[in-house]
Formats: C-alpha cells, sequence, structure tokens
C-alpha cells in the first residue's frame, strides 16, 4: 500500500532481514536516554522545595523569608503546587512538538533544547526569588524542557527493538525520570541548607545542562533497513513479523486513543498527589520522630526508588502476561492502597506510610512504563514520537488532582478527600482497562 492519501503506512518485517541480537548501540541509546531522564525527573523532587515554600503559623503565607532565602516570600499550599502542576501539564503539552521533532529529525535536538530550557528555567527561578518566577521559570521552562528531552529519549530506544522486548525497554528509558528523586530530594536539601532556594535552583540548573546536552548526543535512530531481532518464541514471532503504523490523525479516530488517554489520566493522577506532598506527608506522620523530622527528603527519595523500579518491573511481567492483565493488577493494589493513606496519617504508623506510599509509586511508575507500550502496541512504533506525544496528554491532565489537592488542604487542613477521589478515579481504570481491544482497520 503506497503512502500518500491513506492515514495508515503498513511496515511488513521481513523475518530473513532480522539479524541475531540487538546491537551494543542500542543499549548505548536506552541508557543515554535513561542518564537524561536522571535529569529531567526533578519534577518528581517538587516536594523538598514546597516544603521550604509554604507559610506556617510562624511565617504566615505572603511574609518575607530571612537568611539564605531573602528575597522569597512565604506561600500557600495551593500556590507552592502551582509550578508543580504548571510544569506537568506544560510537559504533557510539550510532548506533542517534542514527538514530531524527534520523528522528523532526531531525537539529538529535542534533547540538546530540553536540556538548555530546563537549565535555564532554573537559573530563572533561582534568580527572579518569586512565586511568578517559579512559575515562568520552573512551571512553564522547566516544563518545556522536559516535554522536547522527554519525547526525544523513549521512542528513539524502541526503534532498535522488537515488540517482545517493548515493555523492559521503555521500563528503563522511563525508570531514569522516576529514579532522579532518589538523589535529587537529598541533593535539592543539602543546597537550600547550604545555599538557600535559589543556590539549589543554580546549581541544579548547571548539572542538567551538562548531563542532558552530552546524554542527547547519544542518542540515534537505527540505520535504513534495519529490522529488530524478533523473540525466540515462535508464536511471537509468527505474531509481531507485520505490524500497522498508524499515523495521527487515524489514531485520533479510534476508541482506543480516547480509552489509553483515560487510563493514563486514572494511573498517573494518584502518584502525582503523593509525589507533590511526599515530604508534607512525612512531616505530618512521622514528625515527632527526630529521624525523620530531620529528614523530610526521605519519602521522596524512596518514591522515586519505587517508582522507577516499578517501571522496569511493570515492563517486564507486562511482556509476560500482557500490559491490560499488567495495568489491572497494579491499579487494584493501588486502590486499596490510596483508599487507607489517611487512616495511616492518623495512626502514625510510618512502616505502614512507606508500604502504602510504596505501592502508590510503583503503580504510577507502572502506568508510565504500561502506556507507551501500549500505544507503540496499539499504533506501531514509526511514528511514536508523535502519537505517543498526544496520549501524553492524558498524564497531563492528571495534574489536576494535585492541584484540588492543593486547594482541599486549604480548605479543610487534611488531604483525606483527596485520596478518596483518588482512589475512585482508580477504580474508573480498573472498569476501562478490560475494555480496550487493539484498533482494526475498521475504525479508520
Amino acid at each position: 500500500m503506497q503512502e500518500g492519501p491513506s492515514p495508515i503506512r503498513f511496515t511488513l518485517q521481513v523475518e530473513t532481514m532480522s539479524q541475531d541480537r540487538v546491537p551494543g548501540r542500542a543499549w548505548v541509546v536506552t541508557f543515554a536516554g535513561m542518564a537524561l531522564n536522571l535529569c529531567l525527573g526533578i519534577l518528581y523532587a517538587w516536594s523538598v522545595w514546597k516544603k521550604h515554600l509554604l507559610g506556617s503559623p510562624e511565617h504566615p503565607a505572603g511574609t518575607q523569608m530571612t537568611g539564605l532565602n531573602e528575597g522569597w516570600t512565604y506561600l500557600t499550599d495551593s500556590q507552592a503546587t502551582w509550578a508543580y502542576a504548571l510544569c506537568g501539564f506544560i510537559f504533557a503539552c510539550c510532548m506533542i512538538p517534542g514527538g514530531r521533532l524527534q520523528d522528523r529529525f532526531g531525537p539529538k535536538l529535542g534533547a540538546t533544547l530540553g536540556g538548555l530550557f530546563l537549565a535555564g528555567g532554573c537559573f530563572l527561578a533561582g534568580w527572579m526569588k518569586s512565586y511568578l518566577g517559579l512559575i515562568v521559570g520552573f512551571g512553564v521552562m522547566g516544563g518545556i524542557g522536559m516535554g522536547f528531552g522527554y519525547a526525544a529519549a523513549t521512542p528513539a530506544a524502541v526503534r532498535w527493538f522488537g515488540p517482545h522486548q517493548r515493555g523492559l525497554i521503555v521500563g528503563l528509558v522511563v525508570g531514569g525520570f522516576g529514579a532522579a528523586a532518589m538523589y535529587i530530594s537529598p541533593l535539592a536539601q543539602y543546597l537550600i541548607e547550604q545555599f538557600g532556594i535559589s543556590g539549589s535552583f543554580y546549581g541544579l540548573g548547571t548539572l542538567f545542562a551538562f548531563v542532558v546536552i552530552t546524554a542527547g548526543q547519544l542518542l540515534s535512530w537505527p540505520p535504513d533497513g534495519y529490522v529488530a531481532p524478533l523473540s525466540n518464541d515462535p508464536t511471537k514471532r509468527a505474531s509481531k513479523v507485520g505490524t500497522i503504523d498508524w499515523k495521527a490523525g487515524a489514531m485520533l479516530r479510534t476508541p482506543q486513543f480516547f480509552g489509553l488517554v483515560f487510563l493514563f489520566i486514572a494511573s498517573a493522577q494518584s502518584g502525582l498527589l503523593v509525589i507533590a506532598n511526599a515530604t508534607p506527608i512525612l512531616q505530618k506522620t512521622a514528625g515527632n520522630y527526630e529521624f525523620f523530622a530531620s529528614r523530610l527528603w526521605i519519602l521522596a527519595s524512596f518514591g522515586g526508588l519505587v517508582n522507577a523500579i516499578g517501571r522496569i518491573g511493570t515492563g517486564i511481567y507486562s511482556d509476560a502476561i500482557g500490559r491490560k492483565r499488567a495495568y489491572w493488577i497494579n491499579a487494584l493494589v493501588a486502590a486499596i492502597c490510596v483508599f487507607a493513606t489517611p487512616y495511616v496519617m492518623k495512626t502514625a504508623n510510618v512502616p505502614l506510610l512507606f508500604l502504602v506510599v510504596g505501592i502508590a509509586f510503583w503503580q504510577y511508575g507502572g502506568g508510565l512504563s504500561l502506556i507507551p507500550a501500549f500505544t507503540a502496541d496499539f499504533f506501531g512504533s514509526k511514528n511514536l514520537g508523535f502519537n505517543y506525544g498526544l496520549v501524553f496528554l492524558g498524564w497531563g491532565l492528571a495534574f489536576f488532582m494535585p492541584q484540588i489537592a492543593g486547594v482541599i488542604k486549604d480548605q479543610t487542613g487534611s488531604l483525606d478527600y483527596a485520596f478518596y477521589i483518588s482512589g475512585m478515579l482508580l477504580v474508573a481504570g480498573l472498569i476501562v482497562c478490560p475494555l480496550l481491544k487493539p484498533p482494526r482497520l475498521n475504525n479508520v
């Protein structure tokens, strides 16, 4: 079938063209993408800054800070969440042009732009020392940088591997984004204590510019004519020989597209709620314990570790049991834990808090591994940058949950109702997931 007016391009992979093994270059691209995401994941450490920005009875919102943070002003919970929420939404929106750049010009350009925007946003936020600076620097410029950089890494790596390894490879690449909180949270806390809020942004901005731009130069597409090795399982080899690469216009006319967007919203919103509030949650639950009181960043770092492992682990078992089963198992267990979180916080049971929050982080990370693999399974890998950018809007829309939670916290003094709403959305995802089936040509 010729390309042109047709909305779909057929790619027939001839088994005899497949290589015996994945070339070493493929793994270089995969781990370069992981390194890039280890910087873009600053978003997941936001609760560390939020703790230092929030007002208190001693320092009400609107009053000026002193000492190392002179020039900064204390914020309300809702204000301290806006830069985080806006960053996520801009991130999701920029995945679309970022995906288009990746599909047209390759991954290096998007990664380079991503590093420059993210670093520039950190410097601007630190220099302005204001709520507006956080909105423009971290929220807008940071979101643009994350969108361009993230859109370059995963599609580039996926092109090197067959469908039977898709879950694993996506998990490895996006695992870097989740793991970022492991080192950024304590590093940010140290920099804030030693150099103030502005100093933390300057230091991290410098680091990110170097790492993201350098790692981005290692990203590349396979050479023309390359065909990824197929599975050793004869049944999988037979079923994956012919794939269909859907163009965005055709994909947008399928119910599967909207189903994946909804699954993304349901999966992501609970994790984003916990990420935005990890440090305050630990402070409320374990503030009387001296060890945790002086190390409130530890829950965010723990979450980053579980988030990263959840992406890789879910990717591995989704390759074995299927995407839908993996999503359903993750969401079911997470829903139980999210509903239980307010009770756990009231009982001040720290080990149980780490358990329920850890499961929420695992499910969230697993969703970010499953949805791009779902998108590639349903709509092909050739146009994955742009197609996944459109599906990724669901992740951006999920940022309504932490923002609503901030309003609820300001009005009621508690996050309880936010967790109950979040749990109900996970249950809705459990209902929708089994209904999704691969799209057929008659959807076009």
